[in-house]
């Protein structure tokens, strides 16, 4: 199985036609159908069937296309370390939600960066379905989210552990117990947002149901918005910090049951090494990242 007819079969499966994956590949058409044909060939299966002039994998394709990504990433990352003497490079897709991007991730991609200058990493900010969705779609090769993950298509462990604070204007008053937030707007990033399910569930094992909630589309525009009066919301200590010594919100400490978030690390089952993924993984406990 060479690695050239993988490269035109994922072209072709993630463009979704003949053209536009041979526009992405550089090279004529005919090229890219005679080496698709020649590649389901030697396989004896049918990757693709035609709908409407459109070219749709098949399930035997969808099977491949997950393996193909690994196999073209494991191609890479070797040539990489081999021409750079064993120092993690090549490509390291890193996912995490938007929240925790915010708080954790500026220092830490910067630091690292600095270390391991040939590493080509991109970053994907999203909800934590979608982050977990593309990580076992190999999309992504590892991931911050906040836990519990229940996957078996997943490996994962502790990356660190966040203190969560309630957020609010200047004017609100002493939040100490559930009592004090009824009836008040809650900030979110999303349905799916860890901490606002965290949240939901503080009030409800007391009896109470979340207020109104209005969803946000950044960590810093909640925070902006709380700061303005519009709400709350439940945020990591480490993000709220700067914006608390700015002047702009207040921080409201909450029973430590509901204020200890654990982060993890996850990545797909079945990599057990990726040279850049365990380097960043290293990296962020070494860098004493990770609380105890």
């Amino acid at each position: 199985m060479d690695l050239q007819s993988l490269k035109i079969f994922k072209a072709v499966a993630e463009e979704g036609g003949i053209a536009r994956a041979a526009k992405v590949l550089n090279c004529v058409q005919s090229n890219v159908s005679t080496r698709l044909k020649q590649f389901e060939g030697r396989l004896g299966i049918q990757l693709f069937y035609r709908l409407n002039g459109r070219l749709v994998i098949t399930n035997e394709g969808s099977q491949l296309l997950g393996y193909a990504d690994r196999m073209l990433q494991l191609a890479e990352e070797v040539q990489s370390i081999l021409k750079n003497g064993g120092e993690p490079a090549g490509k390291l897709r890193i996912g995490s939600t938007e929240v925790i991007a915010a708080a954790r991730l500026p220092s830490i991609l910067a630091d690292f960066h600095r270390r391991y200058p040939r590493v080509d990493m991109a970053i994907k900010t999203s909800s934590v379905e979608h982050v977990i969705h593309a990580v076992t779609g190999h999309r992504l090769d590892i991931a911050l989210v906040p836990a519990p993950v229940i996957s078996d298509d997943l490996d994962q462990d502790d990356a660190f552990e966040e203190e969560l604070v309630l957020v609010s204007d200047h004017g609100h008053s002493n939040i100490t117990s559930v009592e004090d937030v009824i009836g008040s707007t809650y900030l979110a990033l999303s349905a799916g947002c860890a901490y606002r399910a965290r949240y939901e569930r503080w009030l409800g094992e007391t009896g109470f149901r979340a207020g109104n909630v209005v969803e946000l589309s950044t960590s810093e525009l909640i925070i902006a918005c709380a700061g303005a009066g519009m709400g709350i919301s439940l945020m990591p200590k480490s993000l709220v910090e700067r914006w608390e010594l700015a002047g702009v919100v207040r921080s409201h400490a909450i029973a430590s049951d509901v204020a200890r978030a654990k982060t993890l690390f996850v990545w797909p089952t079945g990599i057990a090494q990726h040279t850049a993924r365990d380097a960043f993984v290293q990296f962020i406990r070494d860098q004493g990242v990770r609380m105890q």
